[in-house]
């Protein structure tokens, strides 16, 4: 019995996966497929090979089983007249049902392009789960507190860097009388920027669950070899910018945007494929951690706070990630890449680099941010750049209204499901547990 309900399990873990891959990894790729500087064919072929890599490679090790706290462990084992069986049971129907409840409205909002955190799928189907089970009391509303808050601060964050990036574009590159001789001059300098944020970004953000293991990798150590990296980066495309423009600013100007935005593209390829390696080495094995959870108490009939991931989860989570983004990713990449603006490739960059450094930064100060709602923020900052009738309004209306109605939808979801697997499978699972 306890083969069987981990081969449920893991089937759920499977459709979760794909689902992260059709909503989560397509909004990665989505500036660079918008701006054209990618097909989708090549963007999903790239975006795989990145997120599994991150997933597999450099996976989080631990995840907490609850999702970032939002319901302790405790709440269960201190319930009045119930056996550590039976909590392990409830522990397992919960998680279960949160899984299968966050990856229904994933695929749900996927079918209507809508870009949602995976991130705030779990937490509230996790809430959901603990109120159901244990009551109002389980749930740490704090946290909730700083989870709404983040609706406002990731994309208004990344849409204000953005808007600021952008501008500098416009106006010391685009914006010149011959923009080609501006490109060779400021555009190492974004260059720079964007290494310096792509190493950063794995380091703090990919990295941050195996750093502690690697005793010489100090922040003052990544600090060195992120402003050493990004030395050569500047020095390398200045002079690749001046051998490939050379004699180009005689053209006309029109030419010489062409010529420009050319060399955007290189650039918003590398930073899309870094938000999929980061998000495959950041997010996956949360996204997963229920799976996890479950394997877990299965195995030792125990509720813990933390538990390891074990490899094959990760490898399951990278395969449906794949999966997802090839099958059904391309609704959410054309709604991010192509329907609130237009994208071009330096629209693109600008996007991507303001996104990558706001995770960055938000991250090391512990706030709770998405990386989803940071990165549409940031393409509706380039789009308000250009004045309000460069966003469509009813597309962005859309996805905050989506943004708004996941907590509640998958907690709602979630409370039916459990009382469903309580009512079906509590005895059965309670015997499991208790060998």
């Amino acid at each position: 019995m306890e083969t069987i309900v981990i081969g449920v399990t893991a089937l759920l873990g499977l459709y979760m996966a794909w689902n992260i891959g059709a909503n989560d990894v397509a909004n990665s790729m989505a500036d660079a497929v918008g701006s054209r500087a990618l097909s989708v064919k090549n963007a999903v072929i790239l975006a795989g090979i990145c997120e599994f890599a991150g997933a597999v490679l450099v996976g989080a090790p631990v995840t907490d089983t609850v999702r970032k706290g939002i319901v302790s462990p405790d709440a269960f084992l201190s319930m009045p007249g119930i056996t550590p069986e039976q909590a392990a049971a409830l522990f397992v129907i919960g998680m279960t049902a949160a899984l299968l409840s966050a990856a229904i409205w994933l695929n749900v909002s996927s079918f209507m392009g809508l870009p949602v955190s995976t991130t705030h799928s779990i937490v509230g189907a996790v809430a959901g789960f603990g109120i159901a089970a244990a009551g109002w009391g389980s749930v740490q509303w704090g946290k909730m507190t700083q989870i709404v808050l983040s609706w406002f601060v990731s994309p208004v964050a990344g849409g204000i860097m953005a808007y600021f990036v952008f501008k500098f574009i416009s106006k010391a590159i685009l914006g010149q009388e011959r923009p080609v001789k501006a490109a060779v001059q400021y555009a190492p300098f974004l260059v720079s920027a964007v290494t310096a944020s792509v190493v950063l970004a794995t380091i703090y953000k990919g990295l941050k669950h195996v750093i502690g293991h690697i005793s010489w990798l100090t922040p003052q150590v990544s600090i060195y070899i992120t402003i050493l990296l990004s030395a050569i980066a500047w020095g390398v495309s200045r002079w690749w910018l001046k051998t490939r423009l050379n004699g180009k600013e005689k053209l006309p100007v029109d030419q010489q945007l062409d010529l420009v935005e050319q060399v955007f593209v290189p650039l918003v390829i590398i930073t899309s494929c870094s938000v999929a390696f980061a998000h495959g080495a950041n997010d996956v094995a949360n996204s997963v951690g229920p799976l996890a959870a479950v394997v877990r108490v299965l195995q030792t009939g125990q509720v813990l706070q933390k538990v390891g991931v074990p490899f094959w989860v990760l490898v399951l989570g990278g395969s449906g990630i794949v999966l997802g983004l090839a099958t059904f990713g391309y609704r959410v990449m054309y709604t991010v890449g192509m329907k609130i603006t237009e994208i071009t490739p330096s629209r693109g960059v600008a996007a991507d680099l303001a996104a990558t450094a706001t995770v960055l930064v938000c991250t090391r100060l512990k706030l709770p941010i998405s990386t989803t709602h940071t990165l549409v923020g940031a393409i509706l900052g380039i789009g308000l750049a250009r004045g309000l009738a460069g966003i469509n309004k009813d597309v962005a209306k859309r996805i905050f209204g989506a943004w708004f109605i996941t907590v509640p939808a998958a907690g709602i979801l979630c409370v039916f499901l459990f009382y469903i697997g309580k009512m079906w499978f509590m005895d059965v699972l309670t015997e499991v547990c208790s060998k």
